[in-house]
């Protein structure tokens, strides 16, 4: 078991008055007796752990989906997700960890895999005997919306042959696994708004931002993830290099959300945290510092934006929307859904599947509210999109795939480059 000391995340939980406030926004808790709320899974469970009397909680700590709505809203600054998530490491340590979990830990292996063969991989994982298959030996939900590898190569296969821009601006790139693997327009279209602000892209090397692990109580796995970026991220950090990222979710975890859960604070944490950007914070950044092209093109439309838990927990408001607004024609509208449901592997359980459908009903009603001709969907997290895409069956995009297209340099419908597409 990882040693920390709990004093971070423990002393916050005394100050839990009991007031319910968490409960009554809780997201999981409105769709299913199974949990009954972040303050008797969390603080209040909690007190029975350190005492060695704990019975029902143990499950009902199973059933967080870590979308971090409790710490929102809590009058007194408990940290309630927290406190939940070093509760089902404890679990881990004492009773080992499902094989389905173990695997869903394991996001870039499994992508490194599927990426050497992508067809049969997405063959193999997507069709409906083996989709079946799965949910009866390993509880891998059929229905989910599990990715698809891409079949065009992955991220850095295609960063590392393109010709790239020079420039004495210079900004790094994380990635992350889901856009290397299964949404690498989503990096495509990052580069080109970087490099059309004059700006040349530099790509570190990099693993799983550890966020798979950490929802799922391997906390010692987790760390060393962590620690490998760290070390890999470090000399750019040392350069003065900003540091941005498109998974939203996978920034959170690198500058704050592992070292807190870990008890990793350190200087060399702290040099990391100050240096990472989500892309839309960072371009929010250059628009406010008058460096943000708006040469837009004008897009007659209507995009819904989803605002991710993750997103939210950055407390950096809503940059990805400030950023979108600027564009001529483009009618942006906010969601105010508490959460999509799928909540990282949450929703591909097979236990937790109709749970993550309740809870994502808001955002899919608010995006249907939104017209028969809305053809796009925006959200920050890939887990969104892919949760939104499912339950509306409208195609779901990285804001800055919008602002691509909005620069005159991306189709939005084929997700590809137009400068790969003459």
């Amino acid at each position: 078991m990882h040693t920390t000391s709990w004093h971070s995340v423990s002393m916050t939980l005394d100050e839990c008055i009991k007031c319910n406030i968490c409960t009554s926004y809780c997201p999981v808790a409105a769709v299913t007796d199974k949990f009954p709320g972040p303050k008797y899974a969390g603080p209040q469970a909690q007190r029975f752990r350190e005492s060695g009397q704990i019975t029902s909680p143990d499950v009902w700590v199973d059933y967080c989906s870590a979308c971090r709505v409790c710490n929102e809203v809590c009058p007194s600054g408990v940290k309630i997700a927290e406190i939940n998530a070093r509760a089902k490491a404890q679990i881990v340590h004492e009773r080992g960890i499902p094989l389905r979990n173990w695997f869903f830990g394991r996001n870039e292996i499994l992508g490194r895999i599927g990426n050497l063969a992508p067809q049969i991989a997405n063959l193999g994982f997507h069709n409906p005997v083996s989709r079946l298959m799965a949910e009866k030996i390993l509880g891998v939900a059929r229905h989910a919306p599990i990715p698809h590898w891409s079949t065009e190569g992955n991220f850095r296969a295609w960063f590392a042959r393109r010709e790239k821009l020079r420039a004495e601006k210079k900004v790094a790139y994380f990635h992350g696994c889901s856009t290397n693997y299964y949404e690498p327009a989503v990096g495509k279209a990052a580069v080109a708004v970087l490099e059309h602000l004059g700006y040349e892209v530099v790509l570190p090397p990099q693993n799983c931002c550890a966020l798979p692990m950490l929802n799922n109580g391997e906390f010692p796995a987790a760390e060393k993830l962590f620690r490998s970026n760290l070390k890999k991220l470090a000399p750019y950090v040392d350069r003065g290099l900003p540091i941005v990222g498109t998974s939203t979710s996978c920034v959170l975890v690198l500058r704050e959300e592992a070292t807190e859960m870990l008890d990793l604070e350190n200087a060399q944490t702290q040099a990391l945290k100050a240096g990472m950007w989500d892309i839309s914070e960072w371009l929010r950044e250059r628009l406010e510092q008058g460096e943000l092209p708006t040469d837009f093109r004008e897009l007659q439309m209507v995009v819904p934006y989803h605002v991710s838990c993750q997103a939210r927990a950055h407390r950096m408001g809503r940059p990805g929307l400030d950023v979108l607004m600027l564009i001529p024609g483009l009618d942006v509208r906010e969601g105010n859904a508490k959460c999509c449901g799928l909540a990282g592997t949450y929703g591909y359980k097979a236990e937790k599947y109709d749970i993550a459908m309740q809870v994502g009903e808001d955002a899919f009603r608010f995006v249907r509210a939104q017209g028969e001709g809305v053809r796009y969907v925006t959200a920050d997290s890939e887990i969104c999109r892919w949760q939104l895409e499912h339950g509306t069956q409208k195609l779901g995009r990285h804001p800055v795939e919008i602002l691509a297209a909005a620069y005159g340099l991306y189709d939005l419908d084929r997700r590809q480059l137009l400068a790969e597409m003459k």
